[in-house]
């Protein structure tokens, strides 16, 4: 008997330190948000040097942004499905090689053509990553965890987006090169990748590190991953919401692509203020990120109802973000920009926990191609909104006139997510 009490006070004062493995999955799952992010819009901040070297107008640089969403939307449909098929491990592996890839070879671009081609790479990449990623939380999750999980890896994500200006900034000053920026930031996701490798197991019961409490609070999946898919079944299940996530993504995709040079060329700012000041507005995104997912779950656990926990707080979401959108558009005032803008974004942040856990609630045993399908209409708004603004911005001289599509956008939205039905499971013929 004191052989046993000795190893049962000897665990639980080693569980006091130990950090269980669904959490270590979650923190790898966010840390390669970041990186993925990080990679995705260094672009952004990078892009007044580009455009001088490489003798770009805001049309064409707004059509290399616009390059990555058309393998990216292509990919939310085809690359979910890969994920359920192959599974996590491998399919997120794949993932980040390309986008070691792809971020490198941005340093070797010498002009329009080049740069759209590293950033249709960069898309193929980046596409299925997000829908396996679900698929990933769908197993490694508690149910009634999915919109902090949500919530916490898309507000690394939004981390990335912030820190990103200051980093490049930091980068351009250290190396003075746009080129070996690139180069640097590129290697980052080859790290990941070996980390992923190494720790991470499809299923599980599979990795030698869980325990049997933890299983016993994770999801129970039926099915295997050689199991057939219903395709238009499914797609009309999740199209609503395919349609409310493009019009987040119209709004969102300007935040990433425009927000530096909005701050440099309308407010006249230097690459360091107008970094500083992109930072600020996207850090924004990480509080809205993290309170989406985490009012989202409280909902749910205090109404026991998915339409009030996830529909309310998208609906709140959108029209927040237009509130707050407006005197971007009706002052010309640096300090109004940049506290509305902040605002905007924080709100329409609150959109994403709830919106990715939509799909899994419908369809949890096909999580991943169900998320893809989702992110398919932001993969949609990414082929038009960078080159969309970029386009209006030449053509009419403001900086502000191409917002307005945006506020449409939002209220649409708002609407559209008012009907929502996530309480509405997917059943299979």
């Amino acid at each position: 008997m004191r052989v046993t009490t000795v190893q049962t006070s000897s665990e639980k004062r080693a569980g006091l330190w130990r950090v269980s493995a669904p959490r270590t999955v979650l923190g790898l799952l966010c840390l390669m948000y970041l990186i993925l992010f990080i990679n995705r819009v260094s672009i952004s901040t990078a892009a007044p040097l580009m455009k001088i070297d490489l003798h770009l107008t805001n049309s064409q640089l707004g059509l290399a942004f616009s390059a990555f969403a058309i393998p990216y939307a292509l990919f939310q449909l085809i690359g979910g499905w890969i994920g359920d098929r192959l599974g996590p491990r491998f399919t997120l592996a794949a993932c980040c090689a390309i986008v070691t890839a792809a971020t490198m070879l941005t340093g070797a671009t010498g002009g329009f053509a080049s740069l759209f081609a590293v950033r249709l790479a960069l898309g193929f990449g980046e596409g299925a990553a997000f829908p396996t990623a679900t698929r990933a939380m769908a197993s490694w999750t508690p149910v009634g965890s999915w919109g902090f999980a949500q919530g916490i890896t898309h507000s690394f994500s939004r981390i990335g987006n912030a820190v990103t200006p200051a980093l490049m900034a930091a980068f351009l000053a250290f190396v003075s090169s746009w080129r070996a920026s690139f180069v640097m930031l590129g290697s980052t996701a080859l790290i990941w990748l070996l980390l992923w490798l190494w720790y991470f197991r499809n299923e599980p019961r599979d990795h030698p590190a869980i325990t049997e409490t933890e299983l016993a609070n994770l999801p129970v999946r039926s099915g295997s991953r050689d199991q057939s898919v219903p395709w238009l079944r499914l797609a009309r299940f999740i199209l609503p919401v395919t349609i409310v996530d493009f019009c987040y993504g119209w709004t969102l995709w300007l935040f990433l692509s425009w927000i530096p040079s909005f701050f440099l060329e309308n407010y006249h700012l230097n690459l360091q203020a107008s970094a500083l000041f992109s930072a600020g507005v996207l850090f924004a995104g990480v509080l809205g990120d993290t309170v989406g997912g985490i009012v989202s779950d409280r909902l749910l656990h205090k109404t026991g109802s998915l339409v009030v926990a996830r529909r309310s707080v998208i609906v709140a979401g959108f029209l927040g973000a237009f509130v707050f959108l407006l005197p971007v558009i009706l002052f010309h005032n640096l300090t109004i920009a940049a506290a509305g803008l902040t605002l905007a974004f924080f709100f329409a942040e609150l959109i994403v926990a709830p919106i990715w856990s939509v799909p899994m609630d419908i369809a949890p045993r096909y999580a991943g191609t169900a998320s893809g399908m989702m992110n398919f209409g932001f993969g949609v708004a990414g082929l038009a909104s960078p080159s969309s603004f970029g386009y209006l911005v030449d053509r009419t001289g403001s900086w502000v006139v191409p917002f307005v599509a945006s506020l449409v956008l939002l209220l649409l939205g708002a609407a559209l997510a008012s009907r929502l039905r996530p309480d509405r499971p997917f059943a299979e013929p």
